[in-house]
């Protein structure tokens, strides 16, 4: 690595002493923040492009300006530079760089381990569990409307392996008709086994072999008088051609990925097709950050193939609107990555040109509704600086509600807004402790205290523009108190106040420092902005006292019951996967849990049924 002083940082001087060799530099700024990465197959030729322009884009100019300091790292390969150069995008997010904002890992279907009967369950996350793995999917619904499909022809068990081992009866899913009972004996293993390979195989693309050797079975039992099955098959045949015709695309034999995107001054959206097995897995929408180049769409898709495919498995075709820079290079490091061959095609005919033409409507319409959006907002925040009399509209609001059954569980939540929407990489809560019950001034002094004392302190988290909090003069009063306390006079604070009748758009905002109320209106930009955090705040505070309150009841009902420890409490809650489980639990069921014997399981029962 070769590095120099930050001091009269002189970038002819720099690159005079580089190497001809592939490799990856980074650009420093003021307080060392990290301006730009970027990936060369000459660190000297490159580098030295940067101060040898006589003229040079405003954008990059700006950055230019900006080094105080570069440091380079040379690899053996311009395509380790270039996985290199995307890893570091992601994990030190540069200021000017193109980014990627996709930090949700995809889902899966997961068929479980078990030796005879498998469960078969939504998956997201690390795949490294015991069992199968069929996906990803572009969504959790996509997931989720295949894993309603697929209980309804093969029903398979979905239930955790606690709940399958204690139950004594069927459950409402096997009454529903979406799973066939391997907990009580009601289906054989074989039979179970069969209908696992079933799953395997719709999931592999393979339905048409399922449709015929369940035509085969049906044409048997028919013909050996067996009506009822023949009429289940036959039923079972023709729900799988239904899914077959809705889902089968022309032309999608392979597995492969459609890419195009959409570009309009600082916006950009890229649309993904997924293509699986023949089937169509739906769309996603990506919009990606900008960086100091205004790039054209095939440098674009090239950024956005090098970081996507860092973290998601490439299939073995993608096919793009437009050729991107580099793809000999792209596709090289694709194949290191996937292990198996990686085709990157542009120049496309028949059906693909079609997949091409539907990913390109699609980005041009995801890119229309963010830019509409975005001008929404935009609209949304200037009206709101207007009526706050603030000098800049504010770059992030800050929310606080508090949620609580009469006292119980208390949470409070802090949600953050900019102006894209939400910033959920600042959303916290808080779990109250310590106050009387009910009391919501307090709990609204101990969460602002315990989120603004990192501020004052000069944490990692700086002050909002804007504070709002969710109730009205006495809840302005406490917030402003603790906020003074700590030497944060500057925040603006309102208070968000509910109608008489409790009505949206009805809402007063309460100014602090007695600077009196304001009634905006239903039809104020500002007060829907508003309203939109207040209530962001509001579920997110809900959903966190919801989680506390389930929790905190499982734990209190058990632990009055004589003779039952936290190792007892936690194990009835394993094995019926929670309270609700273990009170539709029999004596017979509960005693089979280790460590409960009868006499024990019968208090349990006496003890949650009254």
């Amino acid at each position: 690595m070769h590095e120099i002083p930050a001091a009269a940082f002189d970038g002819k001087a720099f690159a005079r002493h580089l190497t001809h060799a592939p490799g990856v530099y980074r650009m420093y700024g003021a307080g060392d923040a990290l301006l730009y990465v970027g990936k060369a197959g000459n660190l000297k030729k490159r580098v030295s492009s940067y101060f040898m322009r006589p003229q040079m884009e405003p954008r990059i100019a700006a950055m230019v300006a900006q080094i105080v300091r570069m440091e380079t790292t040379v690899t053996r390969t311009e395509s380790e530079a270039l996985m290199l150069e995307a890893q570091l995008i992601k994990e030190l997010r540069p200021r000017y760089n193109i980014l990627l904002r996709d930090d949700k890992s995809y889902p899966w279907v997961v068929l479980s381990a078990h030796p005879e009967f498998p469960r078969m369950a939504y998956h997201r996350g690390a795949r490294n569990g015991p069992g199968e793995y069929f996906g990803p999917f572009p969504s959790s619904g996509a997931v989720r409307e295949s894993l309603n499909l697929l209980h309804k022809l093969f029903r398979l068990r979905g239930c955790e392996d606690s709940y399958f081992r204690n139950r004594t009866r069927p459950c409402l899913q096997h009454q529903i008709g979406r799973c066939s009972a391997p907990c009580v004996g009601l289906i054989s293993a074989a039979d179970y086994a069969q209908d696992v390979r079933h799953v395997r195989m719709f999931l592999q693309g393979r339905s048409s072999v399922i449709i015929d050797e369940l035509s085969s079975a049906m044409r048997v039992a028919s013909s050996e008088l067996r009506f009822e099955q023949a009429a289940r098959l036959r039923d079972q045949v023709q729900a799988l051609r239904s899914v077959q015709s809705a889902h089968y695309v022309i032309g999608a034999s392979n597995d492969m990925d459609v890419l195009a995107c959409a570009l309009q001054g600082e916006t950009a959206c890229v649309s993904v097709l997924f293509f699986r097995h023949g089937m169509a897995l739906g769309s996603r929408d990506f919009f990606p950050r900008l960086g100091v180049d205004a790039p054209t769409p095939s440098a674009l898709l090239a950024q956005f193939i090098a970081q996507y495919y860092g973290d998601h498995p490439a299939p073995p075709e993608i096919v793009l609107a437009e050729a991107p820079e580099d793809d000999a290079l792209l596709a090289e490091v694709l194949v290191a990555r996937a292990g198996h061959d990686v085709s990157i095609r542009s120049r496309v005919r028949g059906d693909r040109a079609r997949f091409v033409e539907l990913a390109t409507r699609n980005a041009q319409a995801g890119l229309a509704g963010r830019l509409a959006s975005r001008q929404t907002l935009d609209a949304r925040f200037a009206d709101l600086t207007r009526l706050l009399g603030l000098a800049a509209p504010p770059a992030r609001i800050e929310c606080f509600d508090i949620s609580h059954t009469l006292g119980e569980a208390t949470v409070a939540s802090c949600v953050a807004f900019g102006r894209d929407g939400p910033l959920k990489g600042y959303y916290r809560k808080f779990n109250i402790a310590g106050i009387a019950a009910g009391d919501d001034y307090a709990a609204m002094e101990q969460a602002l205290t315990r989120r603004f004392r990192r501020a004052a302190e000069g944490g990692d988290w700086a002050s909002p523009d804007l504070l709002l909090i969710d109730g009205g003069a006495g809840q302005v009063a406490r917030a402003q108190q603790v906020l003074a306390e700590l030497g944060l006079t500057a925040i603006p604070i309102v208070g968000v106040a509910k109608g008489p009748a409790r009505r949206s758009g009805e809402e007063t905002l309460v100014l602090a420092q007695g600077r009196g109320e304001i009634h905006p209106g239903s039809a104020s930009p500002a007060l829907q902005l508003v309203n939109a955090v207040r209530d962001e705040a509001h579920r997110f505070a809900i959903g966190a006292h919801r989680r506390r309150r389930e929790m905190a009841r499982e734990r209190g009902s058990l632990q009055e019951i004589p003779g039952i420890g936290p190792r007892r409490r936690r194990a009835l809650l394993d094995a019926f996967g929670g309270l609700a489980g273990l009170q539709a639990a029999g004596v017979e069921e509960i005693a089979r849990v280790n460590g409960i014997d009868r006499e024990l399981a019968g208090r349990i029962y006496a003890a949650l049924h009254g």
